[in-house]
């Protein structure tokens, strides 16, 4: 018998079915509002934003080849772990004293002018040190070259200041609200890419001269100033006065927003106890006996585990229960933190290190979304000086609270403890602000109203 299918006169159909329903046609209307495929990629189309992450990137690439090459060096001629502290209190007054005026400036002026004038100057501090390195570097001048490195990193701060809200408040500009979550998704990737790049770089270059290190930073920043020009001129939609009221504007809002004073608290709490990265050069040489590029890879391996979950982020749909996620990954990097404390062992301490970064990621990612999605734009620069404030509370005053507890508590107890500290820090933030517990999808956050300002 003939195979009916190759006959030409084959029914080409089913016939219907009296009996059986056909499937109705979609309407015009239902094909619109069905929601549309996961785009991991969507940011990046946009032109503008590839612009502002590349400049972000090289930036940051910069800042940490000349943050490796500090620390390393400081440590080299001191052997001092309170001055290791010290360094990251030096580095966090800046952000203590002027986060308010700085984030009052990016709300009254050009945001790309600030950026752009805040990575001239940053350039010109990265030539600075290298001529400190050069002629206060060799023996006997240790105190001088200490003072000026710390005087250096005290006016980088100050440009850092201001350059952190005028960027973080030009990207809702550059992509639309609805791709918010993925471009900063997109944001921390790169930026973890970049921090693993500099750091491994750093550490390489450290090993032969902290001189090359410094004036790569410079020139690096240098192209950011290139890559940043082609960014649009942002200045918020409304004008403001210039007062007190205007200027702790953006504190009163961040108070008054219980989810951003949650996520606020959770980061400054669980990284100014669980932070160990300012004594990354205290345990590659002292406990697990690396030189310049074992200590290299430490550096880069938060960043590593970073950059591997924020991939994995952006190509899955947006979080269903952020806050859930967010306190179980806080948790989970103070436990990281408490067996880096304990290992004596370079991989396994590679290996914690990389889940910090990985927990770490998803904390960013929820937070730096909460902290645009919910602010009004006529007040993005100030409330991201607020979240500066307390980014810099957690990471640099973290810095010298773990320099002083190693100096006085002992290096290993006082990473264990602080990572214990973190996991007791979540469970009470859980238990003060349950509505973070019940946060659901970040792409359906909306900005909350902003309150009247007082014109006097």
């Amino acid at each position: 018998m003939s195979d009916p299918s190759s006959n030409d006169s084959a029914q080409a159909y089913e016939l219907p079915d009296g009996e059986r329903p056909t499937a109705a046609t979609p309407t015009e209307a239902e094909i619109k509002s069905a929601p549309a495929p996961h785009d991991p990629y969507a940011a990046l189309r946009f032109r503008n934003y590839r612009f502002y992450v590349a400049s972000y990137s090289i930036a940051v690439v910069g800042g940490q080849i000349q943050t490796a090459a500090i620390d390393w060096e400081l440590y080299q001629r001191t052997h001092s772990k309170l001055l290791i502290g010290i360094l990251g209190l030096v580095q966090f007054l800046p952000i203590f004293l002027l986060a308010l005026p700085a984030g009052q400036a990016v709300d009254i002026f050009d945001r790309r002018k600030i950026l752009l004038l805040t990575q001239l100057f940053l350039s010109l501090f990265g030539l600075a040190m290298a001529i400190n390195s050069r002629y206060l570097g060799g023996a006997g001048h240790t105190v001088a070259f200490a003072s000026c490195a710390l005087a250096i990193l005290f006016l980088n701060g100050i440009s850092l200041t201001f350059a952190r809200p005028a960027r973080a408040s030009i990207l809702p500009h550059i992509v639309p609200q609805a791709l918010f979550p993925n471009a900063v998704t997109w944001n921390t990737s790169m930026f973890e890419v970049a921090w693993m790049t500099g750091a491994a770089v750093g550490g390489a270059v450290v090993y032969f001269s902290p001189v090359w290190a410094y004036i790569l930073n410079a020139v690096l920043l240098l192209i950011c100033f290139m890559v940043t020009l082609p960014l649009p001129s942002v200045r918020a939609a409304e004008k403001k006065a210039v007062n007190f009221r205007s200027l702790i504007a953006g504190v009163r809002f961040v108070f008054d927003t219980r989810l951003l004073v949650a996520t606020m608290t959770l980061d400054l709490f669980a990284v100014l106890l669980g932070g160990a990265t300012y004594l990354l050069p205290i345990f590659a040489q002292d406990i697990l006996h690396v030189g310049g590029i074992g200590y290299g890879w430490l550096r880069a391996a938060p960043a590593i585990g970073a950059m591997c979950m924020a991939l994995v982020v952006a190509h899955m749909p947006p979080m269903k229960h952020a806050g859930r996620n967010l306190l179980f990954a806080v948790a989970g990097f103070g436990l990281a933190t408490v067996v880096f404390g304990l290992s004596r062992n370079y991989w396994l301490s590679l290996a914690m290190l990389f889940l910090t970064g990985a927990f770490d990621n998803i904390s960013v990612v929820v937070r730096h979304t909460l902290v645009q999605l919910l602010t009004p734009d006529p007040m993005r620069g100030r409330v991201s000086a607020v979240n500066q404030l307390f980014i810099g509370s957690s990471n640099e005053l973290g810095g010298f609270e773990s320099g002083v507890t190693a100096e006085y508590l002992g290096l290993i107890r006082s990473v264990v403890f602080g990572g214990i500290g973190t996991v007791l820090v979540v469970l009470g933030v859980a238990s003060l602000w349950p509505q973070l517990r019940r946060l659901g999808p970040l792409n359906e956050v909306q900005p909350e109203p902003a309150k009247a300002e007082s014109p006097v």
